[in-house]
């Protein structure tokens, strides 16, 4: 359920835009583009859609009237609130779904009359026969409806997904970015990338670790795609641009055009081998994992031992191999799950590591200030002759490994990846925090 903002009960300054008309009985076409919605221009966007890559989709510089369009932007600016919502894939700021506008009183709608009038257009019968037209995806819900406001500030992101949940037939995303009088620089971030799949040893598509393509947003622009199992593999780069005075944010309405529903035309029973599909995505990688050697015996919680300890000692802070302060990290670990450990590496090591990494990031162009606060490239890094190699796939996991016959072969950042990390002793550091045995 979306949230309003706490308002004062004087009336609110009257909107610089011009007052539209909420009647429903206005026709939906003239709340889109100009000719928008004529066949011809469906049947030309199918022709570009089929022919798109990295999998089928479609962009729409233009899809609302701009009045319309700027009076849904105040009215969420005005009249929303927003929750930051951060997991293992995304960190937002988003509203509660847009469909629960229809459950609101009389007294809160009338604060969102161009929201409403662009929610009812997305899923008119006009504008779903539009989608179809476009993409060939088969009909679509107009009970189901499926959206909300997302806002991506600093910080923000969305990881590599398929988008495949439930019903969903159809992805989208209208771009409102603030200030809206300003173009939005691609060094932002926020972009939408897309990403080519192949088979993996296994038989089953997955995404490249990089994207083919990738598109900026800019003002009142629509993205659309056919959700599709192991094909529709997408992501949005962090965004790196300071709000500053104007409130600068990449706002926009998102959301998944679904099946037919039960009892609509054309409801069909969910395909259990859909699902199989995503988990089989999920449950097989092409990934190889070094493995630890097996132990001779499964390990018991025994402290660490004095050779350990020295080992350990060349490259972590002495405090984190105190028994003590381990048997502390212990507990906190098992009622939290996760643990953040500050100045973990030795001041010297750390020191030597630090000096060796910025060398890297000079020799990529990043000692420029300008290049500092913009998103690095996929390939900044693993260029030719970098030493590092790309690994993916990127739904899964995304990281670098180090060449051992590189010039980085004699450096701190090398020891700790190939000493450090994989030794036995670490190993055994793990297994007392975690109470796990870690076998890669």
């Amino acid at each position: 359920m979306i949230q309003t903002k706490t308002r004062a009960r004087s009336p609110s300054p009257v909107s610089p835009v011009k007052r539209l008309r909420t009647d429903v009985s206005e026709p939906v076409a003239s709340r889109f583009f100009p000719g928008l919605l004529g066949e011809s221009r469906a049947q030309r966007l199918h022709t570009e859609y089929v022919q798109s890559e990295p999998f089928k989709h479609a962009v729409i510089e233009e899809l609302f009237d701009d009045a319309l369009l700027r009076g849904v932007k105040d009215e969420i600016l005005r009249n929303i609130q927003f929750t930051e919502k951060e997991t293992d894939i995304y960190k937002v700021n988003q509203t509660g779904d847009l469909a629960s506008l229809s459950y609101l009183t009389a007294e809160q709608l009338s604060l969102f009359p161009s929201l409403s009038l662009l929610r009812d257009a997305l899923y008119s019968s006009e504008f779903r026969h539009f989608i179809r037209t476009v993409t060939g995806c088969g009909p679509l819900s107009g009970s189901k409806q499926d959206m909300s406001v997302n806002s991506y500030k600093k910080g923000c992101h969305l990881l590599n997904h398929d988008d495949v949940i439930g019903s969903r037939r159809v992805s989208y995303i209208l771009y409102l970015p603030l200030p809206h009088t300003e173009a939005w620089k691609r060094s932002y971030g926020g972009a939408l990338e897309l990403y080519p799949t192949v088979l993996n040893s296994k038989g089953i598509l997955e995404p490249l670790p990089t994207p083919s393509k990738t598109v900026p947003p800019s003002w009142n622009q629509f993205i659309f795609f056919e959700v599709q199992p192991g094909r529709s593999f997408h992501s949005v780069e962090e965004v790196v641009v300071e709000p500053g005075a104007d409130d600068r944010q990449r706002l926009s309405i998102s959301g998944w055009f679904h099946k037919p529903q039960e009892g609509e035309e054309g409801w069909e029973p969910e395909d259990p081998m859909r699902d199989k599909s995503s988990l089989e995505q999920l449950s097989t990688s092409s990934t190889t994992l070094t493995a630890y050697p097996s132990f001779s015996s499964v390990p018991s919680s025994e402290p660490l031992t004095l050779s350990e300890i020295a080992f350990l000692s060349t490259f972590i802070d002495p405090v984190y191999l105190s028994m003590s302060n381990l048997e502390m990290l212990a507990n906190k670990f098992a009622s939290e799950s996760s643990i953040e450990l500050h100045a973990f590496l030795r001041k010297d090591y750390a020191s030597k590591l630090e000096e060796e990494i910025r060398a890297l990031d000079m020799a990529e162009g990043y000692s420029d200030p300008a290049r500092q606060s913009a998103v690095p490239s996929h390939s900044t890094g693993v260029r030719e002759g970098s030493g590092w190699t790309l690994r993916g796939p990127p739904h899964k996991l995304r990281y670098c490994v180090l060449d051992p016959r590189s010039a980085l072969s004699a450096s701190a950042l090398h020891d700790l990846e190939t000493k450090l990390l994989p030794s036995p002793s670490f190993r055994s550091w793990l297994r007392i925090i975690t109470s796990l045995i870690p076998t890669a």
